[in-house]
């Protein structure tokens, strides 16, 4: 004889989240639940959740990092729980970040000795480096200013407006008046000329960037070197350059190494860069480097004690994950110099061949230069049909983030899609990327062709005219609603914050 029971709670025995009442409620938006869910049903209703979101190797919006080998990826979770603050406690983390200042500061020819320590920090992006690079230079600017008994209440960095958002981020924040140089159709960065004669004895610095976001370009700042350390001698000023190198700090010295525009020149007092850019790390770790200990100000760095042993800090915020940073120094001990030059050589072809199937379709204008970072900016030779914004959301539903935006004042007019090239971008996805271009391009002309089809015949006997007629007609009306919120959306946010 089989004696059988059930369980009151049959929710608690029952091991498929699906066959549960969890699945039949509404995940809270607003207030935390009364009560808990088992792991296995937290896990389950957020990774489907998750699932709406993009594919992160298919966004070609984004400069950040999207892969790394699995064995970093141990890593990254095994320091996942180490603050990276707590140097006392971690005192090898701490070690390994400092062993990434020296070695960054080299690859940027700063003049320090075989035994020397560089000066530096790693910090949660280029953003908060730029944050800390842009204090240093007001503060010295400040104590010049007070020791020659002049005003110091209105200071002012002189960049182009091909800036990241990042930057005027800075200025409002800190009180820093931002005097950007316009671009002109052709010239998508800063002019060196134009820069230095906005130069005054205000200036705390001038911004120069490797690598613009919109196109990809390097400006040129030898040039801005040269111009300046004039400038400066003619005034007595003695303005200095901070270069902005978040895109293009990891890639220039392995593509072109013979192209100065790092502490081989006399006027750079400060570089940032992006790891988690073209230093292959996931997001959340940059780093800023200083040409020697006197260009950081001392009095902006705070010494603590309360964590068990004297520490110093300069940072904008405390706390912070260690994983970024190992993952930097995996990086760079398992790559090497010629590691990452390979990789960057395999971006740089890529980019080009994009590039050459986009230019054999004869439909775009290439933007962006071969000579820069591995990036593909290009526009419509003709946007009387449809425009670059109809193309990017129509890539979307091939997986591809493919953006388009308007380029910064006074080239507004000029719209273009960009596509960053990274470490994962294969000549195979290229190849697909192409012909997903390709494809949406033809149906947008085949819809175009079938509106003046229609239209004409429309006009020829108004009288057939029905409800079902203008389907076409109000798929294109769509397509044309979508573009204007594109454009207002662009118009309404400051086009530097794309990333």
């Amino acid at each position: 004889m089989v004696i059988s029971s059930t369980t009151a709670d049959y929710d608690q025995n029952l091991h498929s989240t699906f066959a549960s009442r969890y699945v039949r409620a509404s995940l809270p938006r607003f207030k935390m639940p009364d009560q808990p869910i088992p792991k296995e049903a937290a896990y389950q209703i957020i990774n489907d959740e998750l699932m709406l979101d993009g594919n992160p190797r298919l966004n070609l919006a984004s400069f950040v990092t999207t892969w790394m080998e699995p064995e970093c990826d141990k890593l990254i979770m095994s320091s996942i729980n180490k603050n990276y603050v707590d140097m006392d406690e971690y005192p090898v983390t701490t070690e390994l970040q400092n062993r990434c200042v020296n070695m960054i500061a080299r690859l940027f020819h700063a003049p320090i000795g075989e035994g020397d320590t560089a000066v530096g920090v790693g910090t949660v992006g280029s953003s908060e480096a730029i944050m800390l690079a842009g204090l240093a230079f007001k503060r010295k600017w400040q104590e010049k200013r007070k020791s020659q008994g002049k005003t110091y209440h209105n200071p002012n960095i002189v960049t182009g407006s091909n800036v990241q958002v990042c930057w005027e981020k800075f200025a409002r924040y800190f009180e820093v008046d931002l005097k950007m140089v316009n671009l002109t159709e052709g010239c998508y960065v800063m002019d060196p000329v134009k820069a230095v004669e906005m130069v005054d004895e205000n200036t705390i610095c001038v911004a120069a960037i490797l690598g613009s976001t919109m196109t990809g370009e390097l400006e040129d700042v030898k040039l801005l070197n040269d111009l300046l350390m004039k400038k400066n001698k003619e005034t007595g000023w003695n303005t200095p350059i901070h270069v902005d190198a978040a895109s293009g700090g990891f890639v220039a010295p392995f593509l072109y190494p013979d192209l100065e525009w790092d502490f081989r020149l006399p006027l750079v007092k400060s570089i940032n860069v992006s790891g988690h850019k073209y230093g292959l790390v996931y997001a959340g770790v940059g780093w800023v480097v200083w040409r020697a200990k006197e260009d950081l100000p001392e009095e902006l760095v705070f010494h603590i004690n309360y964590l068990g042993s004297d520490q110093p800090t300069f940072t904008l915020n405390f706390s912070k994950g260690s994983s970024q940073i190992i993952a930097q120094y995996y990086q760079f001990i398992r790559l090497g110099f010629e590691g990452y030059k390979d990789i960057m050589k395999n971006c740089n072809e890529n980019a080009m061949v994009l590039k050459e199937g986009l230019e054999k379709t004869g439909r775009f204008d290439i933007i962006s230069k071969d000579i820069g970072v591995p990036l593909l900016a290009f526009s419509l030779k003709d946007s009387s049909r449809y425009t670059v914004f109809h193309i990017s959301e129509s890539l979307r539903r091939f997986g591809w983030v493919v953006p388009a935006y308007t380029m910064p004042p006074n080239v507004q007019h000029i719209s273009v899609l960009r596509v960053v090239i990274r470490e994962d971008f294969s000549h195979s996805l290229a190849d697909r990327l192409i012909a997903d271009i390709v494809r949406v391009v033809n149906e947008m002309e085949a819809a175009h062709s079938t509106d003046n089809t229609r239209h004409a015949n429309s006009t020829g006997n108004t009288r057939n005219k029905h409800d079902g007629e203008a389907s076409e007609h109000s798929k294109r009306e769509m397509h044309l609603g979508i573009s204007k919120y594109w454009r207002r959306l662009v118009h309404g946010n400051k086009t530097s914050s794309v990333c």
